[in-house]
């Protein structure tokens, strides 16, 4: 059964910075999507196993996606985080490096981060 577990969500005021982190399985593309209440699932970053990676124009130069193959976890560094940023953050896996979240199959739980202002 697949298992994706993240962690390393919580609480932050604005500017701040928080580091999440997914284990999992090596899959081909491991990626970091957002859910903010009311609105759309939308894709963050994304890392495919070569280390290529694609991130949303509203965190570039903010986030950094990286993933350590050996031990079958990504991270998401998050600096200069914003309140409108606040959601669950989900960790998936998929085929291949895209921030389409229709293409990922596979999901962990979720992990809240809260950014006050």
């Amino acid at each position: 059964q697949v298992q994706l577990v993240e962690s390393g969500g919580g609480s932050v005021q604005a500017g701040g910075s928080l580091r999440l982190s997914c284990a999992a399985s090596g899959y081909a593309c491991m990626g970091w999507f957002r859910q903010a209440p009311g609105k759309e699932r939308e894709g963050v970053a994304t890392i495919a196993r070569d280390g290529s990676t694609s991130y949303a124009d509203s965190v570039k130069g903010r986030f950094t996606i990286s993933r350590d193959n050996a031990k079958n976890t990504v991270y998401l560094q998050m600096n200069s985080l914003k309140p409108e940023e606040t959601g669950v953050y989900f960790c998936a896996a998929g085929p291949y490096l895209t921030l389409d979240y229709g293409v990922f199959h596979y999901w962990g739980q979720g992990t809240q981060v809260t950014v006050s202002s």
